[in-house]
């Protein structure tokens, strides 16, 4: 929306015995021009399905003495940005004990198990049918387990993301095992943590994060059957199977579960410490998470005390034993850091819309110059009230540019340009709208220099404010004494979100 809205307003006076006709004056419209451009569509689909349904042929090749290559075509389309791509793990093909590694290319960069730097995005932008709910929306599709299973996510307001980090068991894991950071165990940065976000013009904000929950895509060198004895995933663990959380983590009720793995998630409460699982048989050497899923819980700042535009700021995790993503001794993480990115976008809105013929003033004594006429006394001062709606989610300033510009202000005269009188104005804004004291705001007063900012404690939509052009005593006098039939300027009313 606007960021500058400015009304001039043409001031005209009738005095005394005067029974001329005005010219019309200025009129000002304002169209608000807004463009809606798609924010979901996102997807990654091989052109022909074959390349991924079934097995590819990387035979020998005795012309070239060299293996064959798999070649396909990805149509890849993301209206959120740019897009990111990792292996799991590292590629290769195996034959007994011997292996050869693969190169995997995508538009001619090799991919790596190393993830990229995950962006959490998030808007606000002014809601008229929600003029309370100022928030901002988290853009960020879910990953995992929250876009599998929502429901076990959207009551809590969790999201979630893969961060594509394999750990790989360096050890086996034991039967009975005392210490619980040599079995199945997970201890993540449950607490808020701060982010500050910066906007271009180095105006800064605070976002928090904590991390809410944690999930596991998990693989076994043997199935459950082998490893237990012809037992289930709720005979190899304490307590039960991954689908039933440790204390103080908590379960969903969701999980999937195949014989050589499992998907599972927990719920983990604000300032939680370690959730672990002991094994009631002997997990043999490489047991592997592929990734790990974490849920994410955001505190974002209030947007009507931001500068419209894009905030970005950043915070960095550690991962492996010790550190913020703790999985235990034994689960060794591929990488030791999670970059977060934040991108948090800001719309506002500022907009100004008078009633029609709301352009033009007409400064009269209070009830009329008839009332004065019958009465033969002299008024104590000229004025009009002037009403309009204002639409604000911003600060914004006010200030006057002045058709006629007085010493002491912007004022009218008439046409010789010998006799002219100050016009004082003011301005009052409807509830939801303070000064920079957080008062309201009631006739303060506007002159050629900018004003404190004024401040919404929420979205202002179409709410009435109103305008006061006012000529004292002593200048009505003046005016009057002076046996002039029509004095004019011209004063232009500034709303200035740019603050």
């Amino acid at each position: 929306m606007f960021k500058k809205f400015a009304i001039a307003a043409p001031l005209a006076l009738l005095a005394l015995g005067s029974s001329g006709a005005f010219a019309a004056g200025e009129a000002a419209h304002s169209i608000s021009v807004i463009a809606h451009v798609p924010t979901n569509g996102f997807y990654v689909v091989p052109t022909d399905p074959d390349l991924v349904n079934k097995d590819q042929d990387m035979s020998f090749r005795p012309s070239t003495g060299k293996m064959g290559e798999v070649n396909g075509f990805f149509d890849i389309r993301n209206n959120n940005g740019s897009v990111h791509a990792s292996v799991d793990s590292t590629p290769k093909l195996i034959s007994g004990a011997s292996s050869a590694d693969l190169k995997v290319t995508l538009n001619n960069v090799e991919l790596s198990t190393t993830p990229q730097p995950v962006n959490i995005e998030a808007t606000f932008q002014p809601d008229p049918s929600h003029p309370q709910k100022n928030q901002f929306k988290n853009q960020t599709p879910s990953e995992g387990f929250c876009q599998q299973i929502p429901q076990a996510c959207e009551p809590s307001g969790l999201f979630s993301l893969i961060a594509r980090i394999p750990f790989t068991a360096n050890a086996p894991i034991l039967a009975n095992h005392v210490d619980p950071r040599r079995g199945g165990m997970a201890k993540v940065p449950s607490d808020w943590r701060d982010v500050v976000v910066t906007h271009a013009s180095g105006d800064t904000s605070k976002v928090q994060i904590r991390i809410a929950g944690i999930g596991h895509e998990t693989a076994f060198p043997l199935s459950v059957g082998e490893m237990t004895g012809g037992g289930g995933w709720d005979d190899l663990w304490e307590g039960g199977g991954w689908l039933i959380a440790p204390a103080p983590c908590q379960g969903v009720g969701w999980a999937s579960a195949g014989p050589h793995g499992y998907n599972s998630f927990w719920k983990v409460p604000e300032g939680a410490g370690v959730c672990s699982k002991k094994a009631k048989f002997d997990i043999p050497l490489a047991m592997r998470y592929q990734y790990f899923v974490y849920a994410y819980e955001l505190r974002t700042p209030d947007p009507l005390k931001m500068v419209a535009g894009e905030y970005t700021g950043t915070i960095i995790y550690t991962v492996g034993p010790g550190q913020d993503f703790d999985m235990g001794d034994v689960m060794i993480p591929s990488d030791s850091l999670l970059t977060l990115n934040f991108l948090l976008g800001v719309t506002h809105t500022l907009k100004v819309d008078l009633p029609p013929g709301g352009n033009r003033v007409i400064l009269e004594p209070q009830g009329g110059w008839h009332r004065w006429l019958l009465q033969n006394r002299k008024p104590v001062r000229l004025y009009r009230d002037q009403t309009f709606n204002i639409s604000a989610s911003s600060r914004f300033t006010m200030k006057l540019e002045c058709g006629v510009d007085l010493e002491l202000g912007c004022g009218i005269r008439d046409s010789t340009g010998r006799y002219a009188a100050v016009v004082d104005v003011s301005v009052s804004l409807p509830d939801g709208l303070t000064d920079g004291s957080g008062q309201p705001v009631r006739r303060m007063p506007l002159s050629r220099f900018v004003s404190p900012a004024f401040q919404p404690g929420l979205y202002v939509d179409r709410k009435p404010g109103t305008l006061h052009f006012e000529i004292n005593q002593r200048y009505t006098e003046w005016l009057i004494d002076a046996q002039r039939q029509h004095y004019q300027g011209n004063i232009t009313v500034i709303w200035d979100s740019q603050v």
